[in-house]
């Protein structure tokens, strides 16, 4: 996997995994917004190039009302910084991302459950949405 992401004066990375960019469509939360709300500083969001091919094939081959949601959260993911990983084609989402904040040094913004939990496990922060309604932080920035 290749990665390069300069970090700016301890200026924080957060990674955001593709369900998060379906977050203002299913709860109507601004995340960007949100995300500014619950750091209280700048950040830096990133979208890896694997999840931009992920919404990108939803967009192309799901469901009708799935690429409609699809084709937003890809408006949403090019308001990112975009992160080139070079993957095995093989390899599972969720490996791609921790292997990503692991080596960066980031958080996560993901609603995923399982990977917050791996995550966690590795003493990676973690950005979920918490009642539906706003963004919560597991772990120090």
């Amino acid at each position: 996997m290749t990665i390069q992401l300069k970090r700016v004066q301890k200026t924080p990375i957060i990674v955001l995994d593709a369900n998060a960019f379906f977050v203002p469509a299913q709860f109507g939360i601004d995340i960007f917004d949100e995300l500014q709300k619950l750091l209280n500083r700048t950040f830096h969001a990133v979208v890896l190039s694997s999840t931009l091919d992920e919404l990108e094939r939803i967009a192309d081959k799901g469901p009708s009302e799935m690429k409609r949601r699809a084709r937003y959260a890809l408006k949403l993911a090019h308001k990112c910084r975009p992160l080139k990983v070079s993957v095995n084609t093989e390899a599972p989402m969720d490996d791609i991302i921790i292997d990503a904040a692991s080596k960066q040094k980031c958080a996560v913004f993901t609603n995923d459950r399982q990977l917050r939990n791996r995550l966690r496990d590795i003493n990676v922060p973690v950005i979920y949405v918490r009642q539906k309604s706003r963004l919560e932080i597991d772990g120090r920035l």
